[in-house]
Order: structure tokens, then sequence, then C-alpha cells
């Protein structure tokens, strides 16, 4: 199969979605692999290492979309890439295509065969795919959240960790899964002072194992979270319902019971953001306050530690990668079914609910 890896071109997107090994590994199966040049130099990966490994490298970006059979990407096309797509052109990245209308029909109307990271899910409801960058963002919602508490950047002025004799910061994660543990794992190992929500007794009860003694657990619902929030600093969002829309668990109104300054990182933005004030921003421009609370919502976070999260993406996607390409899409989703999950349209035609719904569109 002819493999193509297009730069990424969402705002500071430094992410590459095959390595020189990965290069490597696909040439080794019989594969022709075509790179935009640059394609990997923000994760710190130079042309000639792709063409040591065996990679044909293009100029532009027309061309790796004009030659490939596959494109692997990192992020979902954006509106300039919308005409380069051919029908029956496979794309395997993420997608997230319930918190964007106009790249659902876009994808429609191309006729290509869209497989999303995101969607890819084993027996034991496990998103492998998503998981490494779901574990980098849970820690960066820290790293952040604990740098726009600073005053000069408009928070309320507190150490996350607090000083002998002045307490931490409280910090407030909404969702026990993935984000929301790597979450709490720093903020706890930073000396906050934790309290992470979920609607799964039995993962609280898991958590409430495994998490240090500044981790408290609490069921989440509407009346716990609005009286955590008026003591909160430090708010992370990371809730996830795979492949659809995430619920608001905070709303507008919820803002004036909070403190002045408390910052709220939503990771789930990506998929509509589970705090309803929250839009995407970029890591050019990350912030923006409505009532006095700091947003942070850049919906490519791993972007911001490409080398980091490259390695961790391609270790997981690779394997995939390779039986589509050793099979074709349609034989490796009808032997794989976490590749078939996948599958969000294909030919004009939505396969995965959670897309239909967001958009009332029929779903294939």
């Amino acid at each position: 199969m002819i493999i193509g890896v297009p730069k990424e071109i969402k705002n500071n997107e430094n992410r590459v979605a095959l390595t020189p090994a990965g290069v490597a590994e696909m040439k080794n199966h019989g594969h022709s692999v075509y790179v935009q040049a640059t394609a990997g130099e923000g994760s710190g990966f130079e042309d000639a290492e792709y063409t040591a490994a065996g990679a044909v490298i293009l100029p532009t970006i027309e061309e790796v979309y004009s030659i490939a059979e596959m494109i692997i990407k990192v992020k979902e096309p954006i509106a300039s890439e919308y005409n380069l797509i051919k029908k029956d052109q496979l794309l395997f990245t993420y997608f997230h295509f319930a918190s964007s209308e106009p790249l659902t029909h876009a994808m429609i109307e191309r006729q290509a065969v869209c497989l999303a990271y995101e969607t890819v899910e084993k027996t034991d409801r496990s998103l492998p795919l998503l998981v490494p960058m779901s574990e980098v963002a849970g820690r960066m919602a820290i790293q952040q959240g604990a740098k726009y508490l600073e005053k000069p950047l408009k928070g309320r002025g507190i150490l996350l960790g607090g000083v002998p004799g002045v307490p931490p910061a409280k910090v407030l994660v909404l969702g026990g899964g993935i984000v929301g543990t790597q979450a709490a794992k720093m903020a706890a190992g930073l000396g906050a002072h934790v309290t992470i929500m979920d609607v799964s007794l039995a993962r609280l009860r898991y958590l409430d194992d495994v998490m240090p003694a500044n981790v408290s657990t609490i069921m989440s619902n509407h009346y716990n979270i609005s009286k955590a929030i008026t003591e909160s600093d430090l708010i992370v969002g990371a809730v996830l319902i795979p492949g659809a829309k995430a619920p608001h668990l905070i709303k507008r109104d919820m803002l004036k019971l909070m403190r002045p300054g408390t910052v709220v990182v939503d990771v789930a933005v990506d998929q509509g953001g589970c705090i309803e004030t929250c839009t995407p921003t970029t890591h050019e421009n990350p912030t923006f306050i409505i009532d006095d609370i700091v947003h942070y919502c850049v919906a490519n976070m791993p972007g911001a530690v490409p080398y980091t999260s490259t390695l961790a993406l391609t270790n997981a996607t690779l394997p995939y990668a390779l039986q589509l390409a050793n099979k074709g899409w349609e034989k490796a989703c009808a032997e794989n079914e976490e590749l078939n999950k996948g599958l969000n349209i294909a030919n004009g035609k939505i396969l995965y609910k959670g897309v239909a719904d967001a958009w009332n569109l029929p779903l294939n």
C-alpha cells in the first residue's frame, strides 16, 4: 500500500503520525511511504532520518495526498485539506467528529474512509489509541493549571502544593478515567489537596485504593459538583463518552459560584467540552476569561510536548496501521473488531452512532 504522512498544519501542532522507526516497519512489510518535507521536525525527526528509513520525501502536502492510498495523521483534517482528500482514500487519525459538524459533512462529501483513533475500542471497552494522549493530557492539565493559577496570568495567585504553614491548592477533577487519574496523580504529587469525581462507584473504589492520602473520591452529581466548585482553585474537566459529545457538568450560571481567579482546564474540549463556557483554543492563545474565571481549553494539549507525545502515540497506532496497510481497511476491519469500531464514516455514510446522534444524521 502507498502510505502518506502529511505535515500537521493545525495551529501549533508539532506531532507527526509516523516516526522513522515506523517508516522502517512499513517498508519491511513491503509498503511505500511518502512523507511531506519537515513533517517530523517539530518532534525532533529530520527528513534525512526518514530517507534513511526508506521514505520518499515530497515537498508539498498536495503531493502527499495525491499519491497516497492511506493517509496517517495526528489531528483531523482542517478546511484547507478537505479538497485534497480523494474518494475511497483511507484516513487514519483523530477525528472527533462529534465536535465538528463541518468536518463531518466534508468527509461525507469527499466519500473518504475515516477511521478514528479515538473510537478504536478493545473488548474491555478501553480505547488503546486514546490512552497515550489521555495520559499526556491529564498530566499536562495540572502543569498548565498550576501555571495559570499565577497572578500575572490572572489566576488566584496560589502555589499548587503550598508551603509549610500555608495550605495547598484545592484541585477538583471531574472524571476518573485515564485523564482524570493522571491529573489526580500529578496534582497529588505536587502536594495539592485533590478531589476526584466519577459516576461509577466501582471506579471510585479503585481510585480510593490506589491514590495517595491527599486524594479524596466523591460521587459525581450536580449537587456535589456545585458544592465542590465553590472552594476549588483548579478544576480539570476529564469526562469522556467515546465518539460522542461530552455532557456539560458545569453550566454558565455556575461560574458565579467560583472564586475569582479559579482556573478551569477542560481536557474534553475536543469532544465539545464538559464545561459549558469552554470553546477550543490554541497553544498560541490558550486562555480566555469569563466571569473572572480563567479558561484553558487547548484542543491539542499533547502538541506542546511533541517528542514525548509522538513516541507515545506511534507506539500505540503502528500495530493497527500495519494491519490496515497489510490487509486493506475492509479486510482488516472485518477481522479485527477493535479496528471496526474505529470506522466513523465510509463511502459517504456515517457508521458510528455517536457521530450520527451528534448531528441528527442517519446511521448506516
